[in-house]
């Protein structure tokens, strides 16, 4: 039985006979899509949410035909994105046979085939024949009748073509290389010796994962109580209606802290898309049982936002909130480190900070970590010993690739945060040569709203020109001020708390802003020399704007007539081309791919990776990890 069904544009299929399909893999036939899982048909339209897209998907059919596939709005209807190809993947999935280990088998899980399409040019790896390149689909007449095959061509020319009904062997090729990969040739043996030694090396490496999973089974954690009347109040509190996977990761997340293993769970979901409010429910869930919470920001900007979002979500029970930070004086951080020491702190909100030696708990029970790739190598060895002593939840909107990685194999439990929050718009996104006309259009239009602006450029050196150069440019009316790292905490406290007022209608600032400020009348974002911005970095800049009703607009700035990398091309092409809601896990495969080599799963993985891709490389993890457990 195939493990996903794959559709693709003039393919031929019976309406009936999907809906069967779509039904045995767990969807739910209803009079219209609002949830994932949710499938409906009307003539020859099938409309389904497929397991971890952050759309539904629109499929017309014509005589048995597929004419086209498309991601359309659950908010407008309005279509979204075009594909070739779409991968459906079973809403029930069953956990492998030792379930306590969390390993699924084959079937703020396939590893990449919901977050890429496959296009004409693309490496394919063809699972019995190896890596080519996809060249489309042909129609072959065969007797009466013809019939669709995948065309892959192979080293020397030759070309293979697979039938529809085998689809499901062949994957996007990604690696973590530059280069191309090389094609394998038909009709040897090489391909099934490189791909016996990549599962020899894969079992190695899925011990190290078992290792770590056996590790955290074995440490005795503190299993929380259910949850309290006051919690239940707490949530209703909530002054906005959870998404449905909101309600589902809180509950997940609940669910691990009453466990007595420690918690490990990966919170994943747009910028905006609420993973604060899990979080603050996992911390008021861990007070209630007298343990104490530390919230890991990282900066102090966001230190301070989050303060202000716990202390008023909480003020109505006897929560002891605290911040630690450099906008405190020392006097008032010794009296928090104190209190801290002493319990009678239940929730220390702050940066890397309170990671040092210095800090003592009295009695700490979870650990919440927003953005853990933004921390340092010394801050994540030092979380990482935490893993196997408290509850610890990490949230993110762009999973680096190793994070990415070991939640998809299941070393750590992951919660997906797909649909959006009502009324959330996609933001206008424009890639531009730096025009001091198309700069003052841009604010200008923003300012005629009444709304708010954020310049961001990626220096402090030279900052004080440019807002210089835009108060010429924009005139008295329009006020500016400057934000960086380097300034005083007062000043920078106060610039901060201005513009939250609305007192000032431009902010430029470094990328002081990326993570975690939440103004909802700023809705234009411009970012100077874009090309110089890292993929994820760009994402999570756009995330600034668009977090609630107004339309948003996104320009990134690029220098004239100057010629830019193909890295930074490619950077660009994709924060354009992903500007849908949700988009963080398209952003994070892309990321994967442009990087190139990195140390993300150890130099000797990187060679098997490269020999078989990414995919092919994790499936025959999986078998591995699959064949191990089973036998236990």
């Amino acid at each position: 039985m195939f493990n996903s069904i794959k559709l693709y544009t003039d393919q031929k299929i019976d309406r009936d006979d999907l809906l069967k399909g779509l039904n045995k893999f767990g969807y739910q036939v209803n009079d219209f899509v609002a949830q994932e899982g949710d499938c409906s048909h009307r003539g020859g339209i099938v409309d389904v949410f497929p397991a971890g897209f952050e759309e539904p998907v629109r499929i017309e059919l014509s005589d048995d035909k597929i004419r086209t596939i498309r991601s359309f709005s659950l908010l407008s209807s309005d279509v979204t994105t075009e594909h070739r190809m779409v991968i459906i993947l079973p809403r029930k999935t069953q956990r492998a046979a030792s379930s306590r280990m969390l390993f699924y088998g084959v079937g703020e899980k396939v590893p990449v085939d919901s977050f890429v399409d496959i296009t004409e040019g693309d490496h394919v790896v063809h699972v019995d024949h190896g890596i080519g390149i996809y060249n489309g689909i042909r129609k072959v007449k065969e007797k009466s009748s013809s019939k669709d095959y995948f065309v892959i061509e192979y080293a020397g020319g030759d070309a293979l073509y697979v039938p529809a009904d085998e689809i499901h062997l062949i994957q996007k090729y990604i690696s973590f290389y530059k280069r191309s990969p090389k094609l394998s040739k038909l009709g040897t043996r090489t391909w099934q010796r490189i791909k016996d030694k990549t599962k020899r090396i894969a079992t190695s490496y899925a011990m190290d994962l078992l290792s770590i999973q056996a590790a955290r089974l074995k440490s005795k954690g503190f299993a929380f109580s259910k949850d309290t009347d006051w919690q239940s109040q707490m949530e209703e509190d909530f002054p906005y209606k959870d998404t449905i996977d909101q309600a589902k990761a809180s509950e997940e997340v609940k669910l691990d802290m009453e466990e007595l293993k420690p918690m490990d769970r990966l919170l994943c979901g747009d910028v905006g898309y609420g993973k604060t409010e899990v979080a603050l429910r996992a911390a008021f869930k861990a007070v209630m049982d007298d343990k104490q919470v530390v919230i890991l920001v990282p900066t102090t900007i966001l230190a301070e936002q989050h303060n202000n979002t716990f202390c008023e979500r909480m003020k109505s029970f006897p929560v002891n909130i605290q911040m630690l930070s450099r906008f405190k004086t020392r006097s008032q951080q010794k009296k928090i480190l104190d209190d801290v020491k002493q319990g009678a702190v239940d929730i220390l909100i702050g940066t890397h900070r309170l990671l040092s030696d210095d800090i003592e708990f009295k009695d700490l029970g979870l650990v919440i970590i927003d953005e853990e790739q933004r921390f340092g190598v010394k801050a994540k060895e030092k979380l990482k010993k935490l893993r196997l002593l408290v509850d610890v939840l990490t949230m993110t909107a762009t999973p680096i690739p190793r994070t990415l990685y070991i939640s998809i194999m299941g070393a750590r439990d992951m919660s997906a945060k797909n649909t959006p929050p009502p009324d959330r718009l996609p933001i206008k996104t424009t890639i531009a040569e730096y025009s001091d006309r198309l700069l003052k259009e841009a604010i200008s239009r923003e300012v005629a709203r009444k709304g708010q602006v954020y310049f961001v450029n990626n220096r402090i050196k030279g900052i004080e020109k440019i807002a210089q150069r835009l108060q010429d440019l924009l005139g008295e009316g329009v006020s500016i001020a400057v934000a960086h790292g380097r300034m005083a905490s007062k000043e920078l406290e106060h610039i901060m708390l201005e513009f939250i007022k609305g007192n000032i209608d431009v902010l430029v600032s470094t990328t002081i802003i990326e993570s975690g400020i939440d103004i909802p009348n700023a809705n234009t974002i411009i970012i100077n020399r874009a090309d110089q911005f890292g993929l994820a970095d760009l994402y999570q800049l756009r995330g600034r704007v668009g977090r609630f009703r107004q339309k948003a607009y996104a320009l990134f700035l690029v220098p004239k007539k100057y010629p830019l990398t193909s890295i930074a091309k490619r950077r660009l092409s994709a924060v354009r081309r992903f500007t849908d809601l949700g988009s963080g896990f398209k952003i994070a495969m892309e990321d994967l791919q442009i990087r190139g080599a990195g140390n993300i799963l150890g130099t000797q993985q990187h060679g098997y990776i490269a020999a078989v891709g990414f995919d092919l490389y994790c499936r025959l993890l999986r078998e591995v990890i699959t064949e191990h457990t089973t036998k236990k």
